[in-house]
């Protein structure tokens, strides 16, 4: 991405098609599905890049097995031929991920999670290729006569992550498999000796370096994408829309961005842009905020080699899946009224999926053990009648207001790219272009093989496979800083993968203007290993090398973006604040 000062310049001085207001996973998928369709694009963050709901998912790119509980037939098969969509465009970023469903005591796995399982496997691929796996398995997915052995559980899901033989992935169908190879694919249940279970796939991903790839393949179709710049109202002539007025958070200057175009795409906050235009002239669908807690634990502690349902109570399940090396377990669901900014995960959430996780696994993990923790409001959509029991919806929204401001909201990460087709398609659509969609073919980011990856001398062996899952072929950028600045080949916290080079980068290239852009979102430090950052809850935490993280980051942060001692110091500070604002635990 092009540095923030130029992109403000820029802003200021063209006049643009389409404003895209909000630097989320939706608003990112606008301006490129916008840009790669020939409109010239403006995207304006007033945080960072995905610093709201979309660095807070369950970072899950799935179907929603759950809503099949609510009839929800079109979302479910609407994400998950996304969902194939994706791993296609982005399979550095977006891996297939095994879950099982396990059956203890000599019982039979539930056969209602069966049914639901079939339609699942039904919805997942076109019929053509769902006849041709049909004609090569049997109808059910028992070994035809000569056919190859399946392998174990194991090697299924392995097979099926790494997508060996270079075609394109499409999920095996779910099938039963026994207690032992259950307990291979969850170790941590192996002591409650599980008798059998259901193995599906759905898939996996870092839900910020999703944003980040769409954003600057955005930016390679001509968007210009800022962030740290607040827009504050609307610019109008003759009662229409022409441009947003802009407050650069940074400096307190002001600007005006001229657009032909707005576009509302601010997820959660949309209700905030213009309340009275949104609420005033027609019964239009309110968000409804909802809060989800994550925990992340040790995978000592809980150890997952595949993801797992986990019954919760009172008919909920949350999940507890592998993720960067921590075992991810969430999420909550509750209606939430706080402030939106910093979510704070609550002293109730975390209980309560502890409680949840030690019943299923029987273990006994306590609050003292999470490495990390966060909290996120999804934009739910309620028609607000209250003689419905029940109004809330993850389908995605659009409205148009008499400014002619167009709102996308609502929605779920897995959808992103279909909700900025809607968006966009209404713009060609009252513009009466010829301006077809594109996004379905254009890949995002490019992956890279291990081997083609240089080896730079101090850089850990096993961050070179941590690299290329987050960056794809851009991780040869990174270790070319690593290589030309020796200090940086170093792990920003021992043991894990994450690189010192990754915060020059993510300053160089990516916008990112504080240590918590780098700790919790360019990286994802702040919620796998909050302890080892936070050390005592004094900042600067040493690591186990000697030296600081945080402090460390802010140096090299310190030398991308000119910062004298004093503002490296209140900076630390401020990510101290921005810490406790966030909830993350501290020893």
């Amino acid at each position: 991405m092009i540095e923030r000062g130029q992109a403000l310049a820029a802003l200021a001085e063209h006049e643009f098609d389409v404003a895209v207001v909000g630097g989320g996973i939706t608003g990112a998928g606008v301006a490129l599905d916008a840009a790669a369709r020939g409109y010239s694009v403006a995207l304006l963050e007033r945080a960072d890049f995905a610093s709201g709901t979309s660095s807070r998912s369950s970072k899950l790119v799935h179907g929603g097995l759950r809503y099949l509980q609510n009839f929800d037939l079109g979302l479910v098969r609407e994400a998950l031929l996304e969902r194939q969509l994706m791993v296609a465009l982005a399979p550095h970023l977006v891996r297939p991920l095994p879950l099982v469903v396990p059956a203890f005591e000599g019982a039979r796995p539930d056969r209602l999670m069966g049914v639901g399982l079939n339609l699942y496997d039904v919805m997942s691929v076109d019929r053509d290729r769902l006849r041709a796996r049909r004609g090569r398995r049997g109808r059910s997915g028992e070994r035809g006569p000569g056919a190859r052995k399946a392998g174990s559980a194991r090697e299924l899901a392995e097979r099926a992550v790494t997508n060996d033989g270079g075609e394109s992935w499409s999920p095996e169908r779910h099938r039963v498999i026994s207690g032992e190879e259950v307990a291979e694919l969850l170790p941590a249940l192996a002591a409650r000796g599980p008798t059998s279970g259901y193995l599906f796939y759905d898939c996996q991903t870092d839900d910020v370096r999703l944003v980040l790839t769409v954003l600057g393949e955005a930016e390679r179709f001509g968007a210009v994408c800022a962030n740290r710049a607040q827009v504050s109202g609307l610019l109008e002539q003759g009662g229409r829309t022409r441009g947003v007025q802009v407050l650069d958070v940074e400096t307190g200057a002001r600007l005006d961005v001229r657009a032909a175009n707005v576009v509302n795409a601010t997820g959660v906050w949309a209700d905030e842009l213009r309340p009275d235009e949104l609420h005033g002239e027609a019964e239009l669908p309110r968000i409804r905020p909802s809060r989800g807690t994550h925990v992340t634990l040790d995978q000592r502690d809980l150890p997952l080699r595949a993801g797992a349902i986990v019954p919760a109570g009172q008919g909920r399940t949350i999940f507890a899946l592998p993720w960067l090396g921590r075992t991810l377990v969430g999420t909550t669901d509750a209606d939430y009224e706080g402030p939106l900014d910093h979510v704070m995960p609550s002293d109730e959430d975390i209980e309560y999926l502890l409680s949840a996780t030690n019943d299923f696994f029987g273990a006994s993990l306590s609050a003292a053990q999470i490495t990390g923790a966060f909290a996120g409001v999804r934009p739910l959509i309620s028609t607000g009648d209250p003689k419905k029991s029940v109004d809330i919806s993850r389908k995605a929204e659009l409205y148009e207001t008499s400014s002619g401001m167009i709102t996308i909201t609502g929605g779920k990460l897995t959808t992103w790219r279909r909700m900025a087709k809607l968006a966009v398609d209404r713009l060609v659509e009252r513009e009466a272009r010829d301006a077809p969609c594109r996004t379905q073919e254009i890949p995002l980011g490019a992956p890279v093989a291990l081997d083609e990856l240089p080896t730079v001398e101090g850089v850990p062996a096993e961050s070179y496979a941590a690299l290329a899952a987050r960056y794809g072929h851009a991780a040869h950028d990174v270790l070319a800083l690593a290589a030309e600045r020796g200090e940086l080949a170093q792990p920003i916290v021992a043991g894990l993968p994450d690189l010192l080079a990754e915060a020059a980068l993510a300053a160089r290239l990516e916008q990112a203007r504080s240590i918590g852009d780098v700790l919790l979102r360019r990286t994802r430090l702040g919620l796998l290993a909050a302890r080892e950052l936070l050390g005592g809850g004094e900042l600067p935490a040493t690591g186990g090398d000697g030296a600081a993280p945080v402090r460390r980051v802010a140096m090299a942060l310190a030398k991308e973006l000119g910062w004298s001692d004093q503002r490296t110091a209140s900076e630390i500070s401020l990510f101290e604040q921005e810490a406790r604002a966030e909830g993350l635990p501290a020893p």
